[in-house]
């Protein structure tokens, strides 16, 4: 397979929970290549390609410690609600997924199979109807958002006590960077936030960083990681059987439906940007 091109490596990857990073130094790996990561006694902390001496870029934002391979155009995407001081910061844990992280990523923006996969959590026959919703490439910020989303789910959240039809806004931010704003059971007016942060180890496997700025303030930490936890689990095992495991580009090698226009708008916009990494293309 082909290494990385400068699209993939020209951005900005989350690799590791801060709150989970040890004194030392520890070994990593993102884009195909071996990374070190050392955090001093003092908290400072040095990403470096193994056996290299330059130090790459690093930031620590969301929870999490980021680099990139690359030299990016712009800065990560701000996620204002990560600021609110009201809400809760639910760092998730990483999970290991045998697939590609573009995979990962269009798997996010799919309503579809919420009934198949999630039954009785995020949705249940007969409400198996993906909705008319609206998606779009906004030049102005370069993301992908879907709009007007709405799905039944009997227990859209951790502290919902019934089933609600579920609103729902997507929001691509970079290739490997995506996030969900949902209807919030505790607010009428706010809405909750999901972030899935895909760090791509290798073409075919990718580790998920998830993290939710939540309004609920009576589910116990624990209880809303292993919520979390379990709706990805579910996840991983349609995400590894898969075929192709690698993300296919090319038009028509996949046929989509009413439901999947996020899809057909993100693959677009993947090859509007040159990102090979995790595609077809690459094993070519």
């Amino acid at each position: 397979m082909t290494p990385a091109e400068k699209a993939a490596l020209d951005q900005w990857y989350c690799i590791e929970a801060l709150q989970d990073l040890p004194a030392g130094t520890t070994m990593n790996r993102l884009l195909g290549i071996d990374l070190s990561v050392t955090r001093s006694a003092a908290g400072k902390i040095t990403v470096k390609m193994a056996g290299e001496a330059a130090a790459l870029p690093a930031t620590e934002r969301y929870g999490y410690l980021w680099t990139t391979l690359g030299a990016p155009s712009r800065d990560l995407p701000e996620i204002a609600e990560a600021f609110e001081e009201d809400r809760r910061k639910v760092v998730c844990g990483a999970i290991s997924v045998k697939a590609s992280g573009l995979r990962i990523v269009e798997n996010f923006l799919d309503m579809a199979h919420f009934p198949f996969v999630h039954t009785d959590i995020l949705g249940a026959e007969p409400h198996t109807e993906v909705r008319h919703y609206t998606t779009e490439i906004r030049r102005d910020v370069d993301e992908v958002w879907a709009t007007n989303c709405q799905f039944f789910q009997p227990q859209a959240a951790l502290s919902a006590t019934s089933g609600i039809m579920t609103q729902y806004m997507y929001r691509v931010m970079s290739p490997f960077t995506v996030m969900l704003y949902k209807t919030c059971p505790n607010s009428d007016n706010r809405w909750d936030a999901i972030c899935l942060f895909v760090q791509p180890l290798d073409h075919d496997r990718c580790r998920a960083h998830p993290v939710m700025f939540l309004i609920d303030e009576t589910s116990s930490l624990t209880e809303l990681v292993q919520f979390q936890q379990l709706i990805f689990l579910q996840d991983r095992i349609i995400l590894e059987n898969q075929r192709p495991v690698l993300l296919p580009l090319e038009p028509r090698a996949e046929i989509p439906t009413r439901a999947d226009t996020s899809s057909v708008a993100y693959r677009r916009w993947l090859k509007e940007k040159g990102i090979v990494y995790g595609t077809t293309q690459a094993a070519a």
